[in-house]
C-alpha cells in the first residue's frame, strides 16, 4: 500500500525519532544491569540518582522544543542562515546551563540525594554515582539542544544514530570500567559521563558543519542567548506541572497500600514505554508545524495537523489492542504475588482504553510547541494541574485499597487529566490564534 506524500513525511520524521527516544531507556537498563550486578545497594544508590539526572533532563527538555519550533519555523520561511544561527545560540545556553546543573550537582549531591531519606549506604552509592557522572551534564544539554536543531532542520536519522551509537557505547564502557577495572558505581557514572559527552560533540559536530557551510559565526550572540532562554521559560512551566501532575498521582498511590503502589509503578511504566511511540508523532508535528507556518502556509497546517491527529489516534488504538491483548501475560512478568497481579491487570485496562486519547494529545501538544505557542501551554498546564487537584484529592481519600482503588486512580488520570488537556488542546487548535507565520515568533 502507497502512503501519501504527507503521511510519508510524517513517517519519515517519526520513526527515526521513535528509535532515538527508545535509545534512552535502554541506556538506562543497561545502566540497571550492569550495577545490579554489585548489589541490592548498588542497584537503589542508582535509581535515586538516575531519578534525580532523568528530572534534570526533563526540566530542561524545552532546549530541544524550543529548538525545534524555532529553527523549524525559519526553515519554513526560507532562511536557513538564520535557522543555524538559532541553533548555535540554542547551543550555547544548553551549555551554559548545563555547567551551572553540573556543579550543582556535583557539589549538592549530598543535599539533593538526602530528600529520598535513603539508607546511608544506598545515600553514599547514589551520591558518588551522581558526582562522578556530573562532568557529563553539560554535553546531556548540549544533546537536547543540538537534537532540536536537527530536528527543525527536518533531520530526525542523525540523532537516530547517534543515540544508537551512545547505547552500545555506554554498555562497553560500563563493563570495562565497573567490572573490568572494579570501579564499581563510580564506573558506571564515568561511563555515563564519557558517552555524553561524545554524544554532545557528535551531535555539535553536525550543526557546526551546517553553520559554517553557511557562513554562520559560531561565536555566541548575548541577545539570541536571551531570547532562547525567554522562549525557554514557557515550556519550562507546562514542564514541571506536567511533571507535579505525574508525582501527584504516584502520591495517590501511595495511600492506596503496598500492592496498588507495586501495580501502579508498573502501569506508570508501560504508560511511559508506549508514550514514547506517541512522542515520536509528537516531535514530526513540532517540525512540520513549524516548518509550514514558517512558509506561511496556513492551509497546509491545517492538512498536516489534520493528519497527524489521525496518526496520533490511530496509533494509540493499535497500542490500546496490543495492551490488552498482553496484559494477562503481563503480570507475572513483574510481580509474584497475586494482589499486585489482579491491581496490573485491573490497571492496565484504563490505560489501554485511553491510548488513542493519549495520541490526540500528545500530537497537538507537538503542534503547538512546533508552532511557538508556549505561553499558552504553560498557562494551561498550570490550570490543568489545578483542576486535577480536587480529583486526585478525591481518589486519595475516598478510593478503596485493592485493585478497584488503582483503577479509580487510573480513570482520574489517564480519563480526567488526560480528558482535560485534550479539551484544552483541541479547543486551541480549532482556533486561529497560535498560527503565527513568517520567520519570527
Amino acid at each position: 500500500m502507497r502512503l501519501a506524500r504527507g503521511d510519508a513525511e510524517i513517517l519519515a520524521l517519526a520513526v527515526p525519532a521513535f528509535g532515538a527516544l527508545v535509545a534512552e531507556p535502554l541506556f538506562l537498563l543497561v545502566d540497571s544491569a550492569i550495577v545490579g550486578s554489585l548489589g541490592t545497594t548498588s542497584l537503589a544508590g542508582l535509581g535515586i540518582a538516575g531519578a534525580l539526572l532523568a528530572t534534570m533532563v526533563n526540566i530542561f527538555v524545552f532546549l530541544a522544543y524550543g529548538t525545534t519550533a524555532a529553527v523549524a519555523r525559519r526553515v519554513g520561511a526560507g532562511d536557513l542562515r538564520t535557522a543555524l544561527a538559532r541553533g548555535i545560540d540554542g547551543l550555547w545556553l544548553a551549555g551554559g546551563l548545563g555547567v551551572a546543573a553540573a556543579l550543582v550537582t556535583g557539589l549538592a549531591a549530598p543535599l539533593l540525594v538526602g530528600a529520598f531519606h535513603a539508607d546511608p549506604a544506598v545515600a553514599s552509592q547514589a551520591v558518588r554515582y551522581l558526582r562522578w557522572s556530573a562532568a557529563g551534564v553539560p554535553a546531556m544539554l548540549v544533546v537536547l539542544a543540538s537534537t532540536g536543531v536537527l530536528r527543525g532542520l527536518q533531520d530526525t536519522r542523525t540523532p537516530l544514530v547517534v543515540a544508537a551509537t551512545g547505547a552500545a557505547v555506554n554498555a562497553v564502557l560500563n563493563l570495562v570500567l565497573v567490572r573490568g577495572l572494579g570501579l564499581g558505581i563510580a564506573g558506571s557514572g564515568l561511563g555515563t559521563a564519557v558517552t555524553q559527552v561524545g554524544m554532545g560533540l557528535a551531535t555539535t559536530a553536525v550543526v557546526v558543519r551546517g553553520a559554517v557551510r553557511h557562513g554562520v559565526p559560531l561565536r555566541p550572540h548575548p541577545a539570541g542567548i536571551r531570547a532562547g532562554g525567554r522562549a525557554g521559560v514557557p515550556l519550562l512551566v507546562r514542564t514541571a506541572a506536567l511533571r507535579a501532575t505525574l508525582l501527584l498521582t504516584a502520591w495517590a498511590a501511595t495511600r492506596l497500600g503496598s500492592a496498588p503502589l507495586a501495580a501502579h509503578q508498573v502501569v506508570a511504566n508501560l504508560w511511559s514505554l508506549l508514550a514514547l511511540a506517541l512522542d515520536a508523532l509528537a516531535i514530526a508535528a513540532q517540525a512540520l508545524t513549524g516548518r509550514f507556518l514558517g512558509a506561511a502556509d496556513v492551509a497546509g497546517t491545517r492538512r498536516a495537523t489534520s493528519r497527524m491527529v489521525r496518526w496520533g489516534v490511530g496509533g494509540g488504538v493499535v497500542l490500546g489492542l496490543v495492551l490488552l491483548a498482553v496484559r494477562g501475560l503481563l503480570g507475572p512478568l513483574f510481580s509474584p504475588d497475586a494482589p499486585v497481579r489482579a491491581a496490573l491487570a485491573a490497571a492496565l485496562v484504563v490505560a489501554a482504553l485511553m491510548q488513542p486519547l493519549a495520541g490526540y494529545v500528545f500530537v497537538l501538544d507537538g503542534v503547538l510547541i512546533g508552532a511557538g505557542d508556549g505561553r499558552y501551554l504553560a498557562v494551561a498546564a498550570v490550570v490543568q494541574l489545578l483542576l486535577y487537584l480536587p480529583l486526585i484529592a478525591l481518589v486519595a481519600a475516598r478510593a478503596p485499597h485493592g485493585p478497584a482503588g488503582l483503577v479509580w486512580l487510573w480513570v482520574a488520570f489517564a480519563a480526567g487529566w488526560m480528558g482535560v488537556r485534550a479539551a484544552f488542546l483541541g479547543r486551541r487548535a480549532r482556533g486561529s490564534a497560535w498560527m503565527v507565520t513568517g520567520a519570527g515568533r
